[in-house]
């Protein structure tokens, strides 16, 4: 009786074992190759507001970095997204290690700017909120990824 309890052990561990292989080759199999992954376009509307504009509005052209291993970065920004993550391929590329390959993304709508989380471990903030959707970042507000923090300016 003893000797079957002893292969029904083995046999457990052996299988927990598997399982957690599986689990960290599963993990670094997405970390890993996040960065080929498939883009699928976005598509946003670029309506102008109807409603009059009084006195200049300011508008963001620089995302600057202001807390971080890179702080004092300045990204011009267009039409593009900003992607930001360790991928050597992101527009901004961190090498924090609180950050994910593909951490977030800032896109452009109209004349506002939205970020948005990749599905990131650490997350994404917007001035101490959870970025949970895309959410539109006003001029000079704190966006956190990992240690690093950015800003919008005009």
């Amino acid at each position: 009786m003893q000797g079957l309890i002893l292969q029904l052990t083995r046999a457990g561990f052996l299988l927990l074992l598997w399982l957690f292989v599986w689990a960290v080759l599963r993990t670094l199999r997405s970390d890993v190759y996040a960065a080929s992954g498939v883009r699928v376009p976005q598509r946003y509307s670029r309506t102008s507001s109807v409603l009059p504009t009084f006195g200049k509005q300011k508008v963001a052209k620089n995302l600057v970095v202001t807390q971080g291993a890179l702080a004092g970065t300045r990204i011009t920004l267009g039409t593009q997204p900003v992607l930001i993550g360790r991928a050597d391929d992101s527009t901004l590329v961190l090498t924090d290690d609180y950050a994910s390959t593909r951490h977030a993304r800032i896109s452009p709508r109209g004349t506002d700017w939205y970020v948005e989380d990749l599905g990131s471990t650490n997350g994404t903030y917007l001035d101490r909120a959870k970025v949970t959707t895309a959410v539109r970042v006003p001029l000079g507000t704190p966006v956190r990824v990992g240690k690093t923090v950015i800003e919008l300016r005009p």
